[in-house]
């Protein structure tokens, strides 16, 4: 019976990944079928640990956060836990070779959005490879399946595309994180203040991000690709909605993707994949 928790806990995962978001979950659904499995188990946990430190606010969040990374290196080195959501990680962790350097780097993300709520240069470029870079590099192990070489060879990308879609959230999502938390990500940002010079610097920072992921993910496994390739559209189409809005709008709500566009992204995406192989 071992078996029905296994699937039950990679349903958990799943479920998890389709309420948060629908985006990556499109992307997932075009991996190939052994793929699938191991990046719900990273999404449920990293979404679980950010959503502590996101809107657990009628609790200790800090003795939360602790906790959960316990639990999740417990879970790591004994291959079990009755959480659903860390048995699945840990299952990913363990079979494809996951390193916890990566996954000390996410929660010291996590665990500095406890606290700060304002960033320099170094600690902003820290913030952004624990808490997206290295989820990238994660995805990356699976991606790879053992190959080393590749591994390697697309670690930058990886970190490039982590990046983008990151920045991407903290334009998206700037209204709320100061409103909410207080927070502004941006070195040397002021909310009340930011302009369109500034937005302008961001916007041209995250081009090049995206450029340079782009030139890894067509080097992804042919199972990996279309899967990759969907979340880049879709964050390039989000991402270029909100450099066509003035900051008055980005500071008042949030820039979203209709759905009926995130679907024709997938058909877009699965016709021009389909069409490679077929010229392959």
């Amino acid at each position: 019976m071992f078996a029905l928790f296994d699937e039950t806990s990679a349903t958990c995962s799943r479920k998890i990944t389709e309420a948060y978001s629908t985006s990556f979950s499109l992307g997932i659904k075009t991996l190939s079928k052994e793929m699938r499995e191991p990046i719900y188990g990273i999404y449920g946990m990293v979404r679980y640990a950010d959503e502590i430190v996101d809107t657990f606010h009628n609790f200790d969040k800090k003795f939360l956060l602790e906790k959960f990374k316990r639990d999740t290196y417990e879970a790591i080195e004994q291959r079990i836990s009755l959480n659903p959501v860390l048995f699945s990680f840990q299952k990913a962790v363990n079979q494809y070779g996951i390193s916890l350097q990566l996954i000390e780097a996410f929660f010291k993300s996590m665990e500095t959005d406890l606290y700060q709520t304002a960033y320099g240069e170094q600690g902003y470029q820290e913030y952004i490879y624990g808490s997206a870079e290295v989820v990238g590099l994660m995805c990356l192990r699976i991606f790879s399946n053992g190959d080393e070489a590749l591994y390697q060879k697309l670690q930058p990308a990886a970190r490039y595309l982590g990046a983008a879609f990151q920045k991407v959230n903290f334009l998206r999502d700037m209204k709320s994180d100061f409103d909410e938390r207080g927070r502004v990500y941006f070195p040397g940002i002021d909310f009340n203040n930011f302009g369109e010079c500034a937005k302008q610097q961001i916007e041209r920072e995250v081009a090049v991000d995206f450029k340079n992921a782009y030139d890894g993910i067509v080097q992804l496994p042919i199972g990996a690709r279309a899967g990759v390739l969907l979340a880049y559209k879709y964050y390039i189409h989000l991402f270029n909605r909100i450099k066509k809005v003035p900051v008055s709008e980005i500071k008042e709500s949030r820039v979203r993707v209709p759905d009926f566009e995130k679907m024709f992204i997938l058909v877009e995406t699965l016709a021009q994949q389909q069409l490679g192989m077929r010229l392959g």
